[in-house]
């Protein structure tokens, strides 16, 4: 659990299920159900942008390291994120018209009010899915599918994708429960520990074809290198790869979701908040995995905010905080 407090009240409690785990699915630690099924949503996108890549668009065209970074974001909408989708959409020969995620004002405060006060309205380049959204079109230009249908599960490209997320958790596509995404595009659902596996081969990028193997260090390689493309300025994502200087890969997801790939350790490591809408339990959850499984960027300067967040008042007074509940700590520290 994750206790939000007011002065000495625990105000609020997020429930957490998590999971680390080798690349054989074997299991290093494990709090609540860790094998039924939780939607992926944007923890996914490191293997979406990996099917790609392994499908050749880096090569075809001539794909920048932010750029492949950007198709594994959930990128909060500052310049030179958009200026990294535009740039793909050009290379591919398409427009933002092309993009079927749908347009909202940019996650980064300072963006959306810099638009907000030039009377600018966003564009589906500004919706934090952009890059992954570029990415399959890009897929599906390699492969001469129809890009107007990219969403559909039944297009290649997303056949493609299903089948590269498939092998990263030893799953079943025929067998997936699939839902649509809050940008469109088909969605998964696999086991905590199923995920924390996947991660973990991201980590280690053993257990898994050659060639898929391959893409991955791409894409790991893109979001390690430039972290700011992957979530954005002050985001967790990407302080924490930043700090980590290489020894983590992360990703966040919508409804409470965060994998992690700890490079040096080839461990990966899935929680999900249950209540979905506590994101604010997620980073101390992490922090603690990390700290529990032995990295040494769980006590950097720049990411002690995330391990213990402050609860500020609208006059910026600190009221209380957001905190792994005690119990929760000592129990997972012992079954590390």
């Amino acid at each position: 659990m994750v206790d939000v407090t007011r002065g000495e009240i625990v105000e609020s409690v997020h429930h957490v299920a998590a999971c680390a785990a080798t690349p054989r699915g074997e299991i290093v630690f494990a709090v609540g159900d860790v094998e039924t099924p939780v939607f992926l949503r944007s923890t996914a996108k490191p293997f979406i942008a990996g099917a790609a890549i392994a499908a050749g668009v880096r090569e075809a065209f001539d794909l920048t390291m932010q750029e492949i970074a950007v198709m594994a974001a959930s990128h909060s909408g500052e310049a030179f994120h958009v200026e990294a989708v535009e740039a793909i959409l050009n290379k591919i020969g398409l427009d933002a018209s092309a993009l079927q995620c749908g347009p909202h004002l940019p996650y980064n405060e300072r963006a959306a009010h810099a638009m907000l006060r030039a009377g600018v309205e966003p564009t589906a380049l500004h919706n934090n899915c952009s890059g992954k959204h570029a990415g399959i079109l890009a897929l599906c230009k390699v492969l001469g599918a129809d890009t107007s249908t990219y969403l559909e599960p039944s297009n290649p490209a997303q056949q493609a994708i299903l089948a590269f997320c498939a092998r990263m958790s030893d799953d079943d596509a025929a067998t997936w429960p699939i839902g649509v995404d809050g940008c469109g595009i088909p969605v998964y659902a696999t086991g905590l520990r199923r995920a924390a596996m996947a991660f973990a081969r991201f980590a280690s990028l053993t257990e898994l074809p050659p060639h898929d193997a391959m893409a991955l260090l791409v894409v790991r390689d893109a979001m390690v290198s430039y972290p700011e493309y992957v979530a954005g300025t002050g985001e967790f994502d990407s302080v924490l790869m930043a700090a980590a200087g290489g020894a983590v890969a992360c990703k966040v997801g919508a409804e409470g979701v965060h994998g992690v790939a700890l490079i040096p350790r080839g461990l990966g490591f899935a929680s999900k908040v249950i209540d979905g809408m506590g994101g604010r339990a997620r980073p101390p959850v992490t922090m603690a995995a990390l700290r529990a499984l032995g990295l040494a960027v769980a006590d950097a300067t720049e990411l002690r905010g995330f391990a213990e967040p402050v609860v500020y008042n609208r006059a910026g007074r600190a009221v209380g905080a957001i905190r792994l509940n005690a119990d929760f700590a000592v129990e997972q520290a012992s079954t590390t």
